[in-house]
């Protein structure tokens, strides 16, 4: 790897010399956020070298995609806000897998992040220190935002009633 890079004083083309240097990562260039996709295997080990050695301290944000029969796919937004250097990094789990290594440990913010993930999509993160539900409860059957949930419901709601809110 090219070493010599300061994440003080990277840019977008910095950025992209150093991300080719790392095997395995396939870069989509277009737009201002640099999309990279790693192996599953790479996701955490390629999240450190974002934050080391591009300065992307920032963890904006991560979520799930469902693609229905080729599986879910993991992705994190960082963000070098110095440098304005943007990475969306993205990894696709595979049909039936649903593991995926934690970014706790290298960013403090996926905590609550990866528990709403695995809550609604049904992620299991590697190494996360209290992966347990975050909005539904914690006996609820499924991941309501995973496509092969119905829209309406399996029928949970059914058990409580309705609420007005006309009446005192």
């Amino acid at each position: 790897m090219t070493s010599e890079i300061n994440a003080a004083e990277m840019n977008r083309s910095r950025a992209l010399m150093l991300l080719a240097d790392i095997p395995g990562v396939a870069i989509a260039e277009g737009g201002p956020v640099l999309n990279v996709e790693v192996p599953v295997e790479q996701f955490a080990a390629v999240a450190a070298i974002l934050k080391e050695r591009l300065g992307c301290f920032f963890f904006a944000f991560l979520t799930a995609i469902d693609h229905k029969e080729a599986g879910l796919e993991v992705v994190a937004r960082l963000d070098n806000l110095d440098s304005q250097v943007s990475v969306m990094l993205r990894t696709k789990l595979g049909a039936g897998n649903t593991h995926c290594p934690s970014l706790y440990s290298i960013y403090r913010g996926a905590n609550w992040m990866e528990r709403e993930v695995f809550d609604m999509f049904g992620v299991r993160f590697r190494n996360h220190p209290d992966l347990r539900r975050i909005l539904m409860w914690e006996e609820f059957p499924a991941h309501p935002l995973r496509k092969d949930y119905p829209l309406r419901g399996r029928g949970e709601r059914d058990q409580y009633r309705v609420v007005d809110r006309t009446s005192g």
